[in-house]
C-alpha cells in the first residue's frame, strides 16, 4: 500500500465542456474523501470552499499529487511545469493516444478512488535538456529534441558528436533524440523503436535523411549529445515535445543531455505496457483469441 494523498491539485489547458465535466467529476470524488483540491484559473468556475484557485508556486508547494486531465499534450506541458518540480502526476485521458495518460473517463471515479486508497505504482521518467550556443536557459523535455528547418522539404547540414565522438556528417529535414517515454510519439512517427520504459536510453533519428544507409541509433541515457549546424543551415528550429520552439542559426552548437530531474508517473494496479501498445498502436489487429 503506497502514501495516500491529502492535497491534490487539478491541471487542463483547455475550458472546454468536456474538460470542465471531468474536472468535476474528480472534484466530487476527492470532495467524497475530504481531500483538499487545487487549480489554476482554468478552473475558476469550480472555485468552492475546499477547491481552491492557487497560483503555480504554491500548487507546487503545496500539492502530493496532479492530475491532468486531456490528452498527451496536456501531460507533456504539466510534466514540464509540475512533474520536473517532483509533483507526482495521474492522467486522465480525454485525447486520441494516451500514452501517458492511463485512466479513460468510463472508469474514472472507481480507477482515482483505487490511487487515493494507496493502490497505485510510480513510474519514474527522465527528462532531457538542450542548450545552445549564445544561451543560458537550459530547455526541458520529456519526449523528444527535435532540430529541423521548419519548413516542408527544406534539409539542414549537420554534424552529430556523442561523447565528444564525432559519429557523422548528414543532410535531412532534421533530427530527432528520443527518450524512452518519447519512443512512441514523434520518433516512432518517424520509424523509430519502441524502447519499453524501464531501459533508460536515447534514440536518435534522423528525419528523411539525404542516405541510403541512415538507422535508428540507441544510446545510453547518460549520453552527451552535440549537433552542430553547417553553414547551409541559415533557418532551423528546436521543438521540445512537438511544443516549445526556439530559433537557432547557422554554426550554432546544440547540446542535449540527461537532466537531473525526473517525473513520478502514477499508474492504477492493472496498468499494463504491453497492453497499451496493444490497445493504442493496434498489435494483434484480426487476430482471435481463443
Amino acid at each position: 500500500m503506497k502514501n495516500r494523498f491529502s492535497t491534490v491539485s487539478l491541471y487542463v489547458t483547455s475550458k472546454s465542456k468536456r474538460v470542465i465535466s471531468i474536472a468535476k467529476q474528480c472534484k466530487e470524488v476527492l470532495e467524497s474523501k475530504k481531500i483538499k483540491i487545487l487549480a489554476n484559473e482554468n478552473l475558476f468556475q469550480l472555485k468552492s470552499k475546499n477547491f481552491l484557485i492557487k497560483t503555480d508556486k504554491d500548487i507546487i508547494k503545496e500539492s502530493d499529487l496532479l492530475l491532468a486531465i486531456g490528452g498527451d499534450g496536456t501531460m507533456l506541458n504539466c510534466s514540464r511545469k509540475y512533474g520536473s518540480e517532483g509533483i507526482p502526476i495521474l492522467g486522465i485521458n480525454l485525447g486520441n493516444l494516451g500514452f501517458l495518460t492511463d485512466i479513460n473517463p468510463d472508469e474514472l471515479t472507481s480507477s482515482l478512488l483505487e490511487v487515493l486508497e494507496g493502490k497505485y505504482s510510480i513510474d519514474r521518467r527522465f527528462f532531457i535538456e538542450a542548450s545552445f550556443t549564445g544561451s543560458k536557459k537550459k530547455y526541458l523535455a520529456l519526449n523528444e529534441a527535435a532540430i529541423h528547418s521548419g519548413a516542408i522539404a527544406q534539409m539542414i547540414d549537420f554534424d552529430l558528436f556523442i561523447n565528444n565522438s564525432f559519429v557523422f556528417s548528414q543532410k535531412a529535414d532534421g533530427l530527432i533524440i528520443s527518450t524512452n517515454t518519447g519512443s512512441t510519439a514523434y520518433s516512432l512517427s518517424g520509424g523509430g523503436p519502441i524502447i519499453h520504459p524501464e531501459l533508460e536510453a536515447l534514440c536518435i533519428l534522423s528525419i528523411f535523411p539525404h542516405s541510403l544507409s541512415s538507422s535508428p541509433l540507441v544510446l545510453s541515457s547518460k549520453s552527451q549529445i552535440k549537433v552542430v549546424l553547417n553553414q547551409s543551415s541559415k533557418r532551423c528550429k528546436l521543438s521540445l515535445d512537438s511544443g516549445e520552439t526556439v530559433s537557432l542559426k547557422k554554426n550554432d552548437i546544440i547540446n542535449i543531455q540527461q537532466s537531473d530531474k525526473f517525473l513520478k508517473l502514477i499508474h492504477p494496479l492493472d496498468h499494463n505496457f504491453y497492453e497499451a501498445c496493444r490497445n493504442k498502436l493496434g498489435w494483434g489487429i484480426g487476430i482471435i483469441e481463443n
